[in-house]
């Protein structure tokens, strides 16, 4: 399976780190959180891999190269500085995936499991499979509800979405590459319960402000993370 590690935000709310940084570069523990998302990446036999990038792009494209120093292989997909927001950032890296499914990681979280969970592949009937956890404090309205029994997902207020997903090339099939939002995909998947969920099984932070930052450095300091 490919994947692809999403990286082109701002991060206002991490101002004034993100003045100099793109987002998905602020370290957390010793590592920067692309970093840490490639080598567990790597771990679970990933090793085709795309970045995109619009703040700060250079920054990003002249830390990782082509991945060979971290042992995977690397494509960009640079968008401009404004960026394509979610689902116009996939599109516009479609081709990468040759019509396979793929698995798309949200870079500016931090995710303590094994990713190996996330190799998964979509049976008939099943478009999308979203990861969710449990609504942070950020979060507490959510973002889904999940079905125990048929997996699927709907608009509702138990889970928050943790930015992992496995896709369908299918489903962003035919798309102009503009920019364009992830959730309205979302919900016409789940109105034809094409859309399916699964917990995630570890610990998984946001890292969207100083607040946040400071509590993951606080739970990898203290889990000993490395």
């Amino acid at each position: 399976m490919r994947a692809m590690i999403l990286a082109a935000g701002r991060g206002e709310r991490l101002r004034p780190i993100t003045d100099s940084i793109p987002k998905p570069m602020v370290k957390v523990g010793d590592r920067e959180l692309l970093l840490w998302h490639i080598l567990k990446l790597k771990k679970a036999g990933i090793e085709d891999i795309i970045v995109n990038s619009a703040y700060l792009s250079e920054k990003i494209v002249d830390f990782l190269g082509d991945g060979s120093r971290f042992g995977v292989n690397i494509t960009h997909s640079v968008e401009g500085p404004t960026g394509l927001e979610t689902a116009g950032g996939i599109i516009k890296a479609l081709p990468f995936f040759k019509g396979e499914n793929f698995l798309v990681v949200n870079g500016d979280t931090f995710i303590d499991a094994d990713y190996s969970q996330f190799i998964h592949q979509l049976a008939q009937g099943e478009e999308a499979r979203i990861y969710l956890v449990k609504n942070p404090k950020h979060n507490l309205h959510g973002d889904f509800s999940l079905d125990p029994v048929s997996k699927n997902c709907s608009r509702g207020p138990q889970y928050t979405f943790s930015g992992v997903a496995v896709y369908s090339s299918s489903v962003f099939d035919g798309y102009p590459v503009e920019k364009r939002p992830l959730l309205p995909i979302f919900e016409g998947l789940a109105e034809k319960q094409l859309l399916k969920g699964e917990l995630l099984i570890g610990n998984w932070f946001d890292v969207g402000t100083i607040e946040r930052l400071e509590n993951v450095n606080s739970y990898i300091h203290s889990h000993n993370i490395l």
